[in-house]
């Protein structure tokens, strides 16, 4: 047993079943829930509403017959009682709540932890920005959010692979190995011309001047395809090996760097493109291979324009083919911008007509953010005057902030991204308020071991002694770990677990106010001492699976 309210929750669904057989009523399906009100009790069922319409009574009337049939005699059910419009609200005693200490004991680092992947092989592609520049911000959400989710999704029994796929091929580059050519011949002294679609930015020139200082000014004079070809190769190489650079400080580490190119040498693309055609779901028109499109959407896609290039649709036909096919993923996830919101339809589409469940896929998109400084909008940097990218961001603020600040909001949200308050050291931060909690937690810990007072394990306390509101509500708080992260698996937003680490910090903080952990009665002094180090472990854990530090001292 690694979930205690799921044990509780199974507990009472088998209670409530066997009341409803007992009453005379066939079998129905109903949920059991942790009521928002305490009031309400520590869980609720809804048998009753879901049953009313088969037996053709008030659910309140019902609640109240089903009632006589629940056995109290279960371990932790303390009483029942009804509640309008008809549920069935039942309240505990405390010893599932002390059964918490023994439960992060036991587990340790795996508190939390499930198996409802049960083994499934899952997929995480995500920032994929193209290799011909500087990450930007929405690659800076993009991946807090992928590796978060990937964490979480490893945590709960899925065999996670996490991958970046390279756009090596395409218009992309070939605009990349212009703008880099005019800047090496303009370095070479060579009167070039340079078109204002081409790249703009100094990481050209930079490439450029490397690559120079490589090879000289001896490519000035060879053709001009394979010079371009040169300073592709070079560009991308450095501009790839910055971009795992960066990730990794980032605390990003993929499985995979999966590059567009392979994909046309090994001829998958014209192969799923021949696929389509042969189903019926390509087409040639005015000199073009078009997709058919499903009714629901717009307009066809183009697969192959009339020049013969296809385009970044067709590849990416192909590489969703070859996750599933090729490499047998039991689902792919995708973290994509809102701007591919008309993609997934379509992709999906694809995938249908490919003869691929459409389901497999799940494509997370993700809103802007704005950063913002002083209450107004930052689009500079205050160090070098560009447009703040990554690593710049990384060097302001600091990993930890970061990470956390980027997996607050649900993807689908846009959100402000206040940068000085990033940096704050005050309790309005939500990330120096949550590592601040297990940092004090430590030092308590810490302080108490110099006078030889340490952590005791659970068959060592009286865990009765802890009786506190404040204490009480640390340990339901405690309890909802695996919950969270499970639920957090299922709907593939990290900012449930942001959420409840702050709520679990807020009610540390309340419980370090309301109760002192070294007092002179050394049985509560160990019982709260337990639950301290159980509010560490949790925190830590869920820390972990958003990539943050849980600092010992701050």
């Amino acid at each position: 047993m690694t979930n205690i309210k799921q044990k509780i929750r199974e507990q009472i669904t088998c209670a409530v079943t066997a009341a409803i057989k007992k009453a005379g009523y066939d079998a129905v399906s109903f949920t059991v829930e942790t009521p928002r009100e305490r009031t309400n009790g520590d869980f609720s069922a809804n048998a009753a509403m879901a049953l009313a319409k088969i037996a053709k009574k008030p659910p309140f009337l019902l609640a109240d017959e089903l009632k006589e049939h629940i056995s109290v005699d279960e371990r932790y059910i303390e009483r029942v009682e009804v509640a309008r419009p008809g549920f069935i609200n039942f309240y505990l005693n405390n010893e599932w709540l002390y059964e918490v200490l023994l439960l992060t004991e036991k587990l340790n680092d795996s508190y939390g932890k499930s198996n409802i992947g049960e083994g499934a092989r899952v997929m995480v592609e995500f920032v994929s920005a193209n290799p011909t520049g500087l990450m930007h911000m929405g690659n800076a959400r993009g991946g807090a959010l992928g590796d978060s989710i990937a964490r979480i999704l490893a945590f709960s029994g899925f065999e996670v692979t996490k991958e970046f796929y390279l756009n090596d091929s395409g218009n992309q580059i070939e605009k990349f190995a212009l703008s880099l050519e005019a800047r090496y011949l303009q370095l070479c002294g060579i009167d070039a011309p340079f078109d204002e679609e081409w790249y703009q930015g100094d990481d050209i020139k930079d490439r450029a001047a490397e690559f120079l200082k490589l090879h000289g000014d001896k490519y000035s004079g060879m053709p001009a395809e394979k010079r371009r070809e040169a300073l592709v190769k070079f560009g991308l190489e450095k501009n790839i090996n910055i971009m795992k650079k960066t990730l990794s400080d980032y605390r990003i580490d993929y499985d995979v760097w999966f590059r567009e190119s392979a994909l046309y040498e090994s001829g998958e693309v014209e192969e799923t493109l021949k696929l389509l055609q042969e189903k019926g779901y390509a087409y040639q028109k005015e000199g073009a291979l078009w997709f058919k499109s499903s009714d629901d959407d717009e307009k066809d896609e183009v697969l192959v324009r009339a020049n013969g290039v296809p385009t970044y649709f067709a590849a990416d036909i192909a590489y969703h083919r070859n996750k599933f096919e090729n490499r047998g993923y039991d689902k792919v996830i995708d973290v994509w911008g809102a701007d591919h919101h008309g993609h997934v339809a379509r992709m999906k589409y694809a995938m249908e007509a490919l003869g691929i469940n459409p389901n497999k896929l799940e494509v997370v998109l993700m809103q802007l953010v704005r950063l913002m400084r002083g209450g107004e909008a930052a689009r500079m940097s205050k160090r070098s005057g560009k447009a703040i990218t990554l690593d710049v961001l990384l060097d302001e603020i600091g990993i930890d902030a970061a990470r956390f600040f980027f997996n607050m909001r649900n993807a689908g949200s846009h959100f402000d991204f206040d940068l000085e308050l990033a940096v704050q050291q005050s309790n309005s931060n939500p990330v120096f308020y949550v590592q601040y909690a297990h940092a004090r937690i430590c030092s308590i810990i810490r302080l108490l071991a110099e006078d030889e007072i340490l952590v005791p394990p659970y068959s060592g306390i009286d865990a009765a002694l802890l009786k506190d509101d404040a204490e009480f509500n640390l340990l339901r708080k405690i309890s909802e770990l695996p919950d969270e992260v499970s639920a957090a698996a299922q709907t593939l937003e990290p900012s449930r677990l942001t959420r409840y680490a702050t709520e679990l910090a807020t009610e540390f903080h309340s419980f370090y106010n309301a109760c002192r952990v070294n007092v002179e009665s050394r049985k509560l002094c160990d019982a709260r001492l337990k639950l301290i180090d159980a509010t560490r472990i949790t925190l830590a854990n869920v820390l972990k699976l958003i990539a943050v530090d849980a600092p010992e001292k701050m």
